[in-house]
């Protein structure tokens, strides 16, 4: 066999085996799908999937997921190796955290790694996240002033050690949430998804003749970093600036990024943004680091793989305790509020020197609607259903340069909503109306994406409560673009009237209705 032949047969294998790769991170994803206790990851697919190689490195990921948890997780394992090195891993160890700043953002996501055998020996990691429906704390609301308030921390550590469950910690996990078998079934959902793909890869590696997948990790790692500098040096040199102005919570935030394009890659710095809120919105680095590398990549070069090789080309710059790069003890339970608007504020960096081709503002953060009941709220009867469930409102993207904005579309998260089917069995509650909001996209050539508008009651004479702590954009709107009209701001009322002004928890009153009408997308183009 020619040189030339044999090395186009060696390129044709190693694209099969990523490409099974990838198949494997699909199933892991799956599998969590399936098993998964809680309707945000089995309904929402609020979660993501990941294969490792021995270093850490992330190779692939499930497409199934969200660039929040798969992005932050990316650097995640890495501290888990700190904590517990590669060689002192046994065959049925799985490890667990749920840090926010060395995890994906805030204390309802846990991180479940484990590491991947051959006849024996050390052949990768794979990694899982999901968002479990409590943590015990004060719940899924921003009204924490310290990450002490929030929630129950779980340092790094082992989750299964040697194939035998941490008991204590799960009965700890039980003791201290307001809904222990969901939490108990998602963390097993996690260990199981991870288990059966580092069968499916053993399988993979065998069926090759592969000892390791450390040459195949190279050859992805290598490739895919090559290709992104590639697509970085196609355009046009300097740095370019976009602000963006939000609701916040105690006072309006400012959020101010320099996009820089170089040789080498795209670095972005956050200097001149507001400080850290008092509450829980602060979005820790980490989280901060995957928006911004995920909004780089969907303009950059979306067709190419997101591994570790690809996210090393953008490198993110942020003020210390500033609202982008909070330090502990800062609250963060709802840090998606400002990480989830980092693509479009990217997206406006890269409006100057790539004229014609970026769409509109869109709704950005979506709308998480927790709802609570029970006799603990005032006004009560000791009869009153006790419930705590979530539900997601999702608002319009903006308009593209030659089409309209998606309607009810998570970008950037890329959730699904939760069939309202759900909600109400797991509830008394009942949806009166979800529907388009019309009107709500921004005018232009290309009209804003619609939001939703969601209409809630009670079915018993019981008063509910709504945490409105993602609740933005309800000031500012999203923004049109090339003279497209901005979209239409959020609003959130009771039936009766009252208008729900910030991102406190509320109270609906019983008889009374909850009426959440969801941000637009800002047009594109004059008319």
């Amino acid at each position: 066999m020619s040189a030339v032949k044999k090395n186009a047969r060696q390129q044709l294998v190693r694209q099969i085996l990523w490409n099974r790769l990838i198949a494997v991170v699909e199933e892991q994803a799956n599998v969590l799908l399936k098993t998964a206790f809680g309707p945000i990851t089995r309904e929402a697919g609020d979660l993501s999937a990941g294969v490792y190689d021995t270093r850490g490195r992330m190779l692939a990921q499930a497409v199934t997921g969200t660039p929040g948890h798969v992005n932050t997780m990316a650097t995640a394992v890495a501290h888990f190796l700190e904590r517990f090195p590669a060689q002192s891993l046994k065959p049925g160890d799985v490890l667990v955290t749920n840090d926010p700043w060395m995890g994906t953002g805030h204390l309802f996501d846990f991180v479940t790694v484990t590491p991947a055998f051959l006849k024996g020996k050390l052949i990768g990691f794979f990694a899982s996240t999901c968002h479990v429906i409590d943590i015990g704390g004060r719940g899924f609301v921003a009204e924490a002033t310290s990450v002490f308030e929030e929630g129950l921390y779980v340092p790094h550590m082992k989750l299964i050690e040697a194939g035998r469950r941490n008991e204590t910690l799960f009965a700890i996990l039980m003791g201290n949430v307001r809904e222990p078998m969901q939490v108990r079934g998602d963390l097993l959902g996690l260990v199981s998804c991870n288990e059966v793909a580092a069968r499916r890869l053993a399988g993979m590696l065998e069926e090759f003749g592969l000892g390791d997948l450390d040459t195949l990790g190279e050859y992805i790692v290598s490739t895919s970093r090559d290709s992104m500098r590639a697509a970085v040096r196609r355009l046009p040199r300097g740095t370019w600036s976009a602000s963006m102005q939000l609701d916040g919570y105690e006072a309006p935030i400012t959020l101010r990024a320099a996009l820089t394009v170089s040789e080498s890659g795209v670095h972005v710095d956050y200097a001149g943004t507001s400080p850290a809120s008092r509450f829980g919105i602060n979005s820790p680095k980490c989280y901060t680091d995957a928006y911004t590398s995920f909004g780089v990549k969907c303009i950059v070069a979306p067709g190419i793989p997101n591994n570790a090789g690809s996210l090393e080309v953008v490198t993110v710059a942020c003020p210390e305790d500033s609202i982008v790069h909070p330090l502990r003890p800062r609250a963060v339970t709802a840090r998606h509020v400002i990480g989830q608007m980092l693509p479009e504020l990217v997206f406006g960096c890269f409006d100057e020197p790539l004229g014609g081709r970026i769409p509109a503002e869109g709704a950005g953060s979506m709308w998480v609607l927790g709802l609570a009941g029970g006799p603990q709220l005032e006004g009560a009867k000791p009869e009153a259903t006790r419930f705590n469930v979530i539900s997601i409102g999702i608002g319009g993207m903006g308009a593209r340069p030659a089409k309209d904005g998606l309607s009810t579309t998570a970008f950037p998260s890329g959730v699904g909503s939760i069939p309202v089917e759900i909600t109400e069995a797991q509830s008394p509650l009942l949806f009166r109306r979800r529907e388009l909001a019309e009107g709500s996209g921004g005018e232009g050539k290309q009209r804003g994406g619609l939001g939703a508008v969601i209409e809630i009651e009670s079915t018993e004479p019981a008063p509910f409560s709504i945490a409105c702590a993602t609740f933005e954009r309800r000031h500012n709107p999203a923004r049109g673009r090339s003279g497209g009209g901005d979209g239409r701001v959020g609003r959130i009322t009771l039936a009766s009237g009252r208008v729900l002004p910030g991102k406190e928890t509320y109270v609906v009153p019983a008889g009374d209705r909850l009426i959440a009408e969801m941000p637009g997308g800002g047009g594109y183009g004059n008319k």
